[in-house]
């Protein structure tokens, strides 16, 4: 038995207690284990994390934790959430999976599905509801959901763990091209789902559409070309709803939500046809527009247009970011969207008021017959662009070879800024279809700082009469596949624009077996659409055609021509050029920087800082400035202070100081990553995570997710 005088008062062991637990919670070795459980962080897609353990003192010590193989090799854009120390995330074949977050240990692996699924997926939902725990993922046209905890299906929702994303879109969808690249956005206990369409006159119409989580049966459908007697119909010509050659104003991006208000902010894409609008004059609501929605009904609470009757596929690129700023003395919950012309509108999250005015600027008129431009655009007038706006002959690459013939395209082309429509001789699109922004979006901080990275490529686009009815009539069958088709990506001629992403078709079938080309045709590959509307005799006339080979490719007698009577669906004007502006070597026409890092400071509405971003390793050894490049993927934003992006062709990962954009770390991937990374905490280790898949800008292929940690 204790004597009582080796006892300690309880006074002081309690206070001895109190100050063990402070010290202990407040140590890094006990920190509270942090998630990244939704798609870019959170219903705010702010790419941000509060984790610190990372710093601008120790990442220079960042070392590779662990790496899975996901046995699917490609390109990769996937945003991975980690949920109770599990990853969750999808391979190049979209086949989801789990893994232990702090080893990479498989833990499963969900083989169902579609074989050979078309396109990207930038990840996965997580919903629960007690016991119940769900993984969401696309696949096609179709939503899985899955059990969280084994990856087994679900198949109380819908048909059999699976419904169709065509479902609220009508009948004239079933043999369209409909899938969804994004994760949805969970409201309660409904996901609502982002759609890809396609982009011509085939396309599906875009409707916003809610699920319920539990069942899969469709909840509320939002009609971005709207019905008779819907907000906006007057803004379309009058049968526009009904899909007849008109489609899209879809939303691809994906959205965020305020769970708090229980509003959802879309913002949508350019309807299609995207460069003809001649079959839909008028502004086109609610094309190119942020909408903001009741998440439990998909009322309209407000929107804001931000293209009128786009006819340069200027759709909105990334989901907003829900923000705090302040602004003339008073704190405001805002939403900002950065767009591809590499602006950022910025709204009263309530209201949808812009917080710094917006101009409608006058903008050049089409020259191609039935085209109606819209006459002006909105223009924020802060902050200003973080993508530059105008081509001139000076802006002309001093690197280029062929300067002189670059800028005799540019005086041809009657070029007259960004707003300037397609015409037949051929035009600079700038800034181009790939950004200002795209897709991987920008990063916020609690201080409401905007982090985005933005590309710096013109296109050079034309746009002339399609094939009449008597000349569509009079080719062979194959041959009009081929001209509907694939002519304004491949050429006439099948040569195809490589240095601008679009391979040759020439001798296709000595590269290729005619199976892997029926597969490709019917499900795309990479960025490439599927066309499931394309029948098999079509396939196999495309297939003669590109054979050189066959004599008949090309005769007016070939079996299965439609008969003189039929019709044969297509706009008055299709493009007929579609290729990046690049110089006799390959790069960018325009002189340096072709991609940027920029901080912009919302608060002011001006920049912080402003960098090259991404290299082109054979010009450093020349000894050339940093030019930037192309970049695909988002930034990451940490409470230390640090800016983690990958997105870059060069392959490598850095991470920057927010204050100033100094490059603090960098490091070369195993294969290049297109994708934005997460971070999370685990028995207070702090990891940060991408996929790497390589594959885009022709390299190398990878099927790895790498974290990272400090020793």
């Amino acid at each position: 038995m204790y004597r009582k005088e080796y006892l300690l008062p309880r006074s002081v062991i309690w206070l001895w207690l109190f100050f063990w637990v402070i010290e202990s919670c407040s140590s890094p070795k006990w920190e509270q284990e942090v998630d990244w459980r939704e798609y870019l962080g959170g219903p705010d897609r702010n790419h941000y994390s509060a984790l610190a353990q990372i710093h601008a003192g120790n990442v220079e010590d960042l070392q590779i934790a662990w790496v899975y193989h996901t046995g699917d090799s490609g390109h990769m854009q996937t945003n991975p959430i980690i949920v109770d120390r599990v990853l969750y995330g999808m391979t190049a074949g979209l086949r989801p999976f789990a893994l232990d977050a702090a080893s990479g240990k498989e833990i499963w692996k969900h083989e169902a599905g579609v074989k050979d699924a078309f396109s990207v997926s930038r990840g996965v939902v997580y919903w629960e509801k007690g016991n119940d725990k769900r993984i969401l993922y696309s696949q096609s046209e179709w939503l899985y959901a899955v059990d969280a905890r084994t990856g087994g299906s679900i198949d109380t929702f819908g048909d059999k763990g699976r419904v169709s994303l065509k479902t609220g879109l009508g009948p004239t969808a079933a043999d369209k091209m409909v899938l969804s690249n994004t994760p949805g956005t969970v409201v309660g206990d409904l996901i609502i789902m982002p759609l890809r369409v396609a982009e011509d006159h085939r396309a599906a119409l875009g409707h916003i559409q809610a699920f319920d989580i539990r069942t899969g049966e469709l909840a509320w459908v939002f009609h971005t070309i709207p019905h008779p007697g819907e907000y906006g119909n007057d803004t379309w010509p009058a049968d526009a709803y009904k899909n007849n050659g008109i489609g899209g104003a879809n939303n691809w991006a994906g959205m965020a939500v305020d769970r708090k208000r229980g509003i959802v902010y879309v913002p949508t894409g350019s309807a299609a046809p995207d460069f003809y609008g001649g079959d839909r004059i008028g502004a086109n609501l609610f094309a190119n527009t942020l909408l903001a929605l009741d998440g439990a009904t998909g009322k309209r609470i407000w929107h804001y247009q931000l293209v009128h009757h786009d006819i340069l596929d200027m759709d909105l690129p990334a989901p907003p970011n829900l923000i705090q700023v302040t602004h003339e003395g008073r704190l405001i919950d805002a939403v900002a969207q950065v767009t591809k012309h590499g602006y950022v509108f910025l709204f009263d999250r309530e209201t949808g008021v812009p917080l710094f005015p917006v101009e409608e600027v006058s903008v050049p008129p089409s020259t191609i017959p039935g085209e109606q431009a819209w006459p002006t655009q909105p223009i924020p007038t802060k902050p200003p662009p973080f993508a530059r706006q105008v081509i001139s002959d000076s802006m002309i690459s001093t690197l280029a070879g062929n300067r002189a013939e670059l800028q005799e395209i540019l005086r041809e082309s009657g070029y007259q800024g960004s707003f300037t429509p397609l015409n037949e001789k051929g035009m600079l699109v700038f800034p181009g279809l790939s950004g200002g922004a795209i897709w991987g979006g920008a990063a916020a901080d609690p201080d409401g700082i905007l982090y985005v990275n933005s590309n710096e490529m013109a296109r050079y686009m034309g746009i002339g009469p399609s094939a009449s009815q008597e000349q569509l009539q009079a080719m062979g069958l194959g041959m009009r596949v081929y001209t509907l088709n694939c002519a304004p990506c491949h050429g006439k001629n099948r040569a195809g624009h490589p240095a601008s992403g679009y391979p040759s078709l020439e001798r296709l079938l000595d590269r290729k077996t005619k199976e892997e080309v029926l597969g490709i045709v019917s499900g795309g590959k990479g960025m490439m659409p599927a066309f499931p509307g394309i029948s098999l005799s079509e396939k196999e006339a495309l297939l003669a055609y590109l054979s050189e080979s066959d004599a008949l490719s090309e005769a007016g007698d070939e079996p299965g021509i439609v008969s003189a009577k039929d019709s044969i669906s297509v706009p008055a004007f299709v493009v007929n050029r579609y290729m990046k502006f690049l110089d006799d070597q390959g790069y960018p026409a325009i002189q340096p920087p072709w991609g940027t890092l920029n901080a912009i400071d919302l608060n002011t509405g001006e920049f912080r800082w402003t960098i090259p971003f991404g290299a082109y390793p054979e010009l450093a050894a020349k000894g050339i400035p940093p030019t930037g490049t192309e970049s695909f993927g988002g930034p990451l934003v940490t409470g230390s202070g640090l800016l983690f992006i990958a997105a870059t062709q060069d392959g490598k990962f850095r991470a920057y100081d927010k204050q100033n954009g100094q490059l603090l770390w960098e490091t070369v991937l195993p294969a290049a990553s297109f994708a934005t990374p997460s971070t999370y905490s685990i028995h207070g280790r702090q990891y940060v995570v991408l996929a790497c898949g390589g594959g885009r800008f022709n390299t190398p292929k990878g099927d790895m997710y790498v974290a990272f940690a400090l020793p």
